[in-house]
């Protein structure tokens, strides 16, 4: 299998989604091995040098991101000394996922993704940089407002890297490799999230304003990585032609041709609609972690890493099981069953630890049961977004796909907020164990109910043309 030597535009143009192996959309400048010596596994997926060049960029920039973000938490209060600028500080991070996604999705579509994300970096280091810089400026010392605007600033940014990122990965691997390579993407997001939640108050400590000087230099050093890599362009003659259109209308129709890429596949739909459902059942449970503990295991809110943790092990170790074995089991199989059994997992979790508190001689085990079935809910997390993920790449054309991850990032982002908030609520008003397993029982029917269309969906998608 040869990785792209160049950064030119790919050989073959305009293939339809689902087509053999060799010929998928964004991969066609792969030479497919013979059958039964195609390679996957994490060591033959780090052998090439362009996705290791990316995966090495992606790890820098993840862990400057995260590390930002729990560092923006600290500064925010101590300059404002107060809970709202901090909650405002966080949308300020949110909000432009919402606002600018889809455009930066049209954007990547139609301009070299490797300058993209190379420069996004560079810009978000000096951006990070200015917070710093910002605090020798004796009127600024008590200011948050300051604060906000680089960090919207920041977030606008990066929503441009993000879609360029995922549209770029299936254009240097092939194919069979896409799945271990989105098991690694997933391993780095938890990673980098529990690293720089874990560091960014250790370093915080040390000095208030050095996580900021770290962190961009991680961003520099993620551009530079980037820029060693070859990645190919997009395929711009595939692309609806721009002349004699207004920016704005041009803009629409940009965005209207990946809304209907989406809207037109049953199988992107499916995959799109898992991934929702998996970022929400995570941001759901480390929304009510404290609560749970509390009101179901009986143990202190303090103690929620009792379940926060197991979670995210489980988390890594599908990935790893994934990123050997994925191709070895079928995605309408794995999709489905890991939807059903989440919602199972979810009804135990909400039921299982009350009744044994019943229970004296099974009371003192309901923070082992807990813990337990936290990491089988980290492990269909990973069983959920990683083959959703996978699929989306391999049945979207490389003309659009910016454009549709930037919906699923938008979706991610932004969307998933009003329904973690109203579980929220819900866990207030009829309690938490009511809510966990009535959404335990949701995804549970859902499952049943794909089943009966999953394989039909998938194989209609793999039928070439």
């Amino acid at each position: 299998m040869a990785v792209p030597s160049s950064e030119g535009p790919p050989k073959s143009h305009g293939v339809p989604p689902g087509v053999a192996p060799g010929k998928q959309p964004g991969t066609q400048e792969h030479s497919p091995a013979p059958r039964g010596e195609e390679k996957t596994g994490f060591r033959h997926l780090l052998a090439l040098r362009n996705f290791q060049l990316i995966w090495y960029a992606q790890v820098a920039a993840q862990l400057a991101d995260k590390f930002l973000m729990f560092s923006l938490i600290i500064l925010a209060y101590r300059l404002s000394h107060g809970s709202t600028p901090v909650a405002i500080t966080l949308l300020a991070y949110t909000v432009p996922a919402v606002a600018i996604a889809p455009l930066a999705g049209v954007f990547a579509d139609r301009h070299n993704r490797k300058t993209i994300m190379v420069v996004t970096n560079l810009v978000r280091a000096l951006l990070v940089l200015l917070i710093p810089l910002a605090s020798l400026v004796p009127a600024l010392h008590n200011d948050y407002v300051h604060l906000l605007v680089i960090t919207f600033a920041f977030a606008a940014v990066g929503q441009l890297f993000s879609p360029a990122e995922a549209a770029a990965i299936p254009t240097v691997v092939s194919r069979e490799t896409l799945i271990t390579a989105n098991s690694m993407v997933l391993a780095t997001m938890v990673v980098t999230l529990v690293a720089g939640g874990v560091l960014a108050p250790i370093v915080s400590r040390v000095e208030i304003y050095a996580p900021y000087w770290i962190a961009a230099a991680l961003f520099g050093a993620a551009g530079g990585l980037i820029g060693l890599a070859r990645i190919p362009r997009p395929d711009l003659e595939a692309i609806s032609p721009t002349e004699d259109r207004h920016p704005f209308h041009q803009m629409a129709v940009d965005l209207k041709e990946g809304a209907k890429e989406l809207g037109s596949s049953p199988v992107l739909l499916l995959s799109f609609y898992e991934l929702g459902l998996a970022v929400l059942v995570m941001f759901m449970m480390f929304t009510l972690a404290p609560a749970y503990v509390s009101q179901v295991l009986g143990i202190e809110a303090q103690d929620s890493y009792v379940i926060l943790l197991p979670a995210t092990v489980g988390a890594l170790l599908s990935a790893g099981v994934l990123g050997q074995l994925g191709r070895k089991v079928s995605p309408p199989a794995l999709l489905v069953g890991a939807l059903a059994a989440t919602g199972v997992t979810l009804v135990l979790l909400a039921t299982a630890p009350l009744a044994m508190r019943e229970f004296n001689e099974l009371r003192v085990y309901t923070r082992w049961f807990g813990s337990a079935f936290s990491l089988l809910l980290g492990l269909e997390f990973g069983a959920l977004l990683i083959p959703a993920l996978t699929t989306l790449m391999e049945n979207t054309s490389d003309s659009v796909r910016g454009r549709v991850f930037a919906l699923l990032f938008m979706v991610v982002n932004g969307v998933t907020a009003v329904p973690v908030l109203l579980t929220a609520v819900l866990s207030d008003w009829f309690g938490i164990s009511r809510v966990i397993g009535g959404l335990g029982v949701l995804l549970v029917g859902t499952g049943v109910i794909l089943s009966r269309y999953a394989k039909r969906v998938f194989a209609t998608a793999a039928r070439p043309g």
